[in-house]
């Protein structure tokens, strides 16, 4: 598909000229001669933006914020006269992709403009997983299998531990379904008891138990042409287990109390913290059950499992918590930062959230640095240098003691303790110095 580029500049010389460039390239080009003019356009509809920095009634700089605010993931490229060259830096700074001077070569044009729409490929491609932050090896396996089953009716079992982003990961598979423009239901199996998850799920009928005064839809009916998400599928009953079953099987049911069955045509999208399939072969939960649920299982690593992400996942908290609180923390340390690293994070994502939250909340200056990061964090992470220290300690007392038993065997020859010890003699020398034989 043809990319769709957008070239604003008030002399027409330069419009006519970069018209006639990128079309020959195969681009389809709409000039506008200022700001104003270009805003008129529809701005969506378009992956690149060249526009000349100074322009009368709305300069370049202008366009790009406004622009920026209308289509996020456009990518903007500046033409700029050398005396403006410091303007077009503050422009790169407020999010142009790069500039280009006056006058301007043939080629330099198509390179930059080729590199730019790479780039702008590469932004759509972060925008589809914008919640599911992280550029780690096991996260883009994640995006990858979520492209992959999304424009499909497939059901999915999302697996993984509390707080790694199951929803999120469901929300994603919806957005870029067939089904994005229908509903999107989600239910917590574990948050309601057995007679009120049923009423739930399936809904009821007027008089079905004490208190159902009307007739109530479920979130299956609900959820009808959409995606329904079950979370913490793995803590229902079997009598739900035998109802979801069907559901499954024929996209079939009917309400609590009813006898009519009610049809749907519904995504079932499903997420677990259990190890299922243990379950199933220790009879606590139904096999068939579960292989109808885990036709593509999608695997959600915990954060002790992607700690390169965690930088990319403060800053992007660290951002939120600025908005939110109406604070403007510059950044979280080094030290500070690697601390957090070292740190296990036995709730996830979610944990980690709150804790930026936290820091935000109570930093008295622009930066977060060490005291202000949690005391627990800080107190496991002496925890386990203190392992680590107490290991060392055991593994050089053994090391000694070897040494020890070996140089009273060969009567002190050096050269044999060596041999069998299989080290060179410098490496002994060394040992004996450093346990001060």
């Amino acid at each position: 598909m043809k990319k769709k580029i957008l070239v604003v500049d008030d002399e027409e010389k330069i419009r006519q000229a970069l018209f006639a460039i990128l079309t020959k390239e195969g681009y389809i080009v709409t000039t506008a001669k200022n700001g104003q003019e270009a805003l008129e356009k529809p701005i969506r509809d378009f992956e690149l933006i060249i526009t000349d920095l100074k322009m009368p009634q709305m300069d370049g700089l202008e366009l790009l914020k406004r622009a920026k605010k209308i289509s996020p993931d456009i990518v903007v490229i500046m033409i700029t006269a050398f005396g403006t060259l410091q303007t077009a830096v503050e422009a790169m700074k407020q999010g142009a992709y790069d500039y280009i001077i006056k006058p301007f070569e043939l080629d330099e044009i198509t390179m930059v403009v080729s590199k730019a729409l790479q780039v702008h490929k590469e932004i759509k491609k972060e925008a589809k997983f914008d919640e599911i932050i992280g550029k780690s090896q096991k996260i883009k396996e994640v995006h990858e299998l979520i492209e992959q089953v999304a424009k499909t009716d497939t059901t999915v079992l999302i697996i993984g531990e509390t707080g790694t982003g199951k929803e999120l990961v469901a929300k994603a598979i919806h957005r870029l379904s067939l089904r994005q423009d229908k509903p999107f239901i989600a239910v917590n199996c574990v948050a309601l008891p057995e007679n009120l998850l049923e009423s739930e799920l399936f809904g009821h009928e007027k008089g079905a138990f004490t208190g159902a005064i009307n007739q109530r839809p479920g979130r299956f009916e609900l959820a009808h042409t959409g995606t329904i998400f079950l979370d913490e599928v793995g803590e229902i009953s079997i009598p739900i287990e035998i109802k979801l079953l069907r559901v499954l099987q024929e996209r079939e049911f009917e309400r609590v109390g009813g006898t009519k069955t009610i049809k749907v045509d519904v995504r079932i999208i499903a997420a677990t913290n259990r190890d299922l399939e243990k379950a199933v072969k220790e009879g606590k939960y139904r096999e068939e059950l579960y292989y109808r649920l885990n036709v593509v299982p999608i695997f959600l690593p915990s954060l002790k499992e992607r700690k390169d992400d965690i930088p990319i996942l403060l800053e992007h908290f660290l951002n939120i918590f600025n908005t939110r609180t109406n604070k403007n923390i510059l950044e979280i340390t080094k030290d500070a930062q690697e601390l957090l690293i070292s740190y296990d994070w036995p709730g996830n994502i979610r944990q980690l959230e709150n804790v930026v939250e936290r820091m935000v909340v109570l930093a008295k200056g622009d930066k977060i640095d060490i005291e202000d990061v949690p005391n627990n964090i800080i107190k496991a992470r002496e925890k386990k240098l203190s392992f680590k220290e107490s290991v060392y300690q055991a593994k050089a007392q053994i090391e000694r003691e070897l040494l020890i038993k070996v140089l009273q065997e060969v009567g002190n020859n050096r050269t044999k303790a060596a041999r069998l010890l299989e080290v060179d003699r410098k490496t002994l020398q060394k040992k004996i110095k450093e346990y001060g034989l």
